[in-house]
């Protein structure tokens, strides 16, 4: 019995383990099929039929000023008139983008689009292609295109897959030549294409060096890692609370004076301790399968989730403050505490752990609460369940320690009115953090009741009062009166009261950049006074790249799109910092690339990639072709630093908002 159930629990902790997947250049999460069907006796349809890969959405029709919308541009339309573009086999969302500034709709898993023909005659022509755009929590794609070639009502093209698989290949290119160039040069066209394309646009290889090559490290095992760095900040805060922290002593003696052999009290607090892990991990993994994936990533622009969330961190914070108290029903306790006593053994233990998460859920369930409403608004399906095991791990480490050294027992600090004051400072905190999701709401709806600078004034309130509290200026109904201030308080309270001070110039347009993922976008603000951006000193790049040499400087480039949500979130937040701006600005040539631009080019390019023709048509296509071919990468945003040669000088970064990384990236460039 005993190998059992230490093997119960290894099992059980050994699989929350994994090896995330490796980060693929070439990204493919939208595959496309390509069908012509008559309808009836004049009337046809093209279907085009997507599926998404988990994690990824392709935007809808009729989307004007923001992502790439999908649509269907002709070519050739003769014997035939096109109707509107519509769609089935899918389930369109609607959220707001505060990036954009607008409601967006979408697809996820499925969809086709269908384009409806009305045949004019016998003989017809339809060619063109379909285009569409799709993202995912941390990068865009450059549209994709798919041809279609219909004659006759039989199908003159072939169906495609959506992207093009494998390493891309060394390219060839050949222009397309115009009747009045073929008549009066001949091939010469070709030829000056090719020389436009010069070793400039070869295929690279990456250095891997041990300085920068830990650089590119995945964001998602970045955001894993912080979500389980949340969730012990939780548990350690839940601990001194006054619901867990006096039972502590309690519990731990409990399990060694029950049995007179101490090696066995102490294994009945390990597996007490583990059990209080168990119990809090499925409870992630309970938050998991009823939301799903999807839903877990709709949560951060659905409006109606984020007014449920304001309410319901605001209703934990009153709770806190003493307004009222949050309770289960004491039967639930009593019934799961007297069938533990009556279990005895494993299931005993484990019962008497989940009679300690009832007891103490008036303080650990507003903490719980708040953590899960952060994870599960940042769309990774692994986050419930990563921030409850810290939680777990760290509500469970005294159980353990305390059991090895009952002698510490005896150091703790007593149970006191400074409990109370913990449970006052997070109310505090999370009441400023249900603002944010308000602020979602409004966007949403457009009340325009919290602006940038309105959401600025209340925070710099709360971060005042915070402080008065601290100095013990302000009183709530279970402090006790403060005779004098210690020196954990006063520094708190000077941290507050600086970080209030910190947000005053953000009233006039400051980016404060340490709030920037949780105030209203710059977009709201009534009054700005700030304008320092950077910009690019080119958008062309054999353009930049000679003026790169001319000059002497590395160049740096920036894979960029109009639609791409997450480059205007790296504008933001890490290109606008004062020290990465000026090593841009007076170290590198910056070129960016939007590989959404609709420009058309002076004339179509096609390019053999990958065993099939591709045809470049707009500015956009180029830039998208270019980050393709010479880096074997296709998302955005992207970034790469080049020598006068094209040759690259670090491994290339993709979407971070580690300012500290990034600054360190440019300057590994520059070595």
């Amino acid at each position: 019995m005993k190998v059992r159930s230490y093997s119960f629990f290894i099992f059980s902790f050994s699989l929350l383990f994994f090896v995330l997947p490796a980060f693929a250049q070439i990204q493919e999460p939208v595959k496309c099929k390509v069908s012509w069907a008559e309808t009836g006796d004049h009337t046809a349809e093209i279907r085009f039929a997507l599926t998404i890969d988990r994690g990824w959405h392709v935007y809808s029709t009729d989307i004007t000023d923001g992502p790439v919308a999908a649509e269907v541009t002709f070519e050739t339309l003769e014997g035939a008139e096109a109707g509107k573009l519509t769609f089935t086999d899918g389930k369109e969302q609607n959220h707001y983008d505060p990036m954009f500034g607008m409601d967006v709709r979408f697809f996820e898993e499925q969809v086709t689009f269908v384009q409806p023909i009305t045949l004019t005659a016998d003989d017809y022509q339809v060619t063109g292609y379909f285009q569409y755009g799709a993202c995912n929590e941390s990068n865009c794609l450059p549209p994709a295109s798919e041809e279609f070639d219909f004659k006759g009502g039989q199908q003159a093209g072939k169906s495609t897959d959506g992207a093009a698989s494998g390493e891309p290949s060394l390219f060839r290119l050949s222009r397309v030549a115009t009747e009045e160039e073929r008549s009066s040069t001949g091939q010469q066209a070709d030829a000056n294409a090719l020389a436009a394309f010069s070793s400039l646009w070869e295929p690279v290889v990456f250095p891997q060096d041990s300085d920068s090559s830990s650089l590119t490290s995945n964001p998602k095992t970045s955001s894993l890692w912080g979500i389980f760095l949340a969730g012990v900040l939780g548990g350690l805060l839940a601990l001194v609370t006054p619901c867990v922290w006096p039972i502590i002593p309690m519990t731990v003696s409990f399990f060694l004076k029950r049995s007179k052999d101490k090696r066995r009290g102490r294994r009945d607090a390990y597996l007490y301790g583990a059990s209080i892990v168990v119990i809090y991990v499925l409870l992630g993994l309970l938050i998991t399968l009823i939301f799903g994936a999807s839903a877990l990533n709709a949560l951060s622009t659905a409006a109606i989730p984020n007014i449920f969330f304001f309410l319901l961190l605001l209703v934990f914070g009153f709770s806190f403050l003493g307004a009222f108290e949050l309770t289960l029903p004491s039967s639930w306790s009593t019934s799961v505490d007297g069938k533990a006593e009556k279990a005895g053994g494993l299931l005993g233990i484990f019962l008497m752990a989940f009679t300690l998460t009832l007891v103490s859920f008036s303080c650990t369930g507003p903490i719980i609460g708040f953590l899960l409403v952060e994870v599960g608004t940042t769309g990774n399906i692994l986050g419930p369940t990563i921030g409850m095991l810290g939680f777990a791990l760290a509500l469970a480490l005294p159980f353990t320690l305390f059991a090895i050294f009952p002698a510490w027992l005896k150091s703790v600090p007593r149970s006191g009115g400074w409990m109370n004051t913990v449970k006052v400072v997070l109310a505090f905190v999370e009441i400023a953090f249900s603002l944010k999701f308000l602020s979602v709401a409004d966007l949403a709806y457009g009340w325009g009741i919290l602006s940038r600078p309105t959401f600025l004034c209340l925070w710099i309130v709360l971060a005042l009062l915070l402080g008065c509290y601290l100095l013990g200026w302000i009183r709530f109904k279970h402090d006790d009166k403060v005779e004098h201030v210690g020196v954990v308080r006063f520094s708190l309270a000077v941290i507050s009261l600086a970080f209030a001070l910190y947000m005053v110039p953000g009233l006039w347009g400051a980016p404060c950049k340490a709030i920037s993922a949780f105030a209203p976008p710059m977009t709201t603000q009534d009054f700005n006074l700030y304008d320092k951006t950077v910009h690019a000193q080119y958008m062309d790049y054999d353009q930049g790249m000679a003026y790169a040499r001319q000059v002497g400087k590395p160049a740096m480039l920036d894979f960029s799109g109009y639609g791409c949500v997450n480059c205007r979130k790296m504008e933001q937040s890490v290109l606008s910092d004062d020290r990465v701006r000026d090593i841009i600005n007076h170290d590198y040539v910056l070129i960016t690339l939007i590989v959404d631009d609709k420009t058309p080019l002076a004339a179509p390019i096609r390019v053999e990639e990958n065993g099939k023709t591709v045809t470049l048509r707009t500015i956009g296509d180029k830039w998208s072709y270019l980050q393709r071919s010479k880096f074997g990468a296709n998302a955005q945003p992207f970034y790469v630093l080049l020598d006068a040669d094209g040759r690259p000088l670090a491994p290339p970064r993709s979407y971070d908002e580690d300012v500290d990384v990034f600054l360190t990236w440019l300057k590994n460039g520059l070595k």
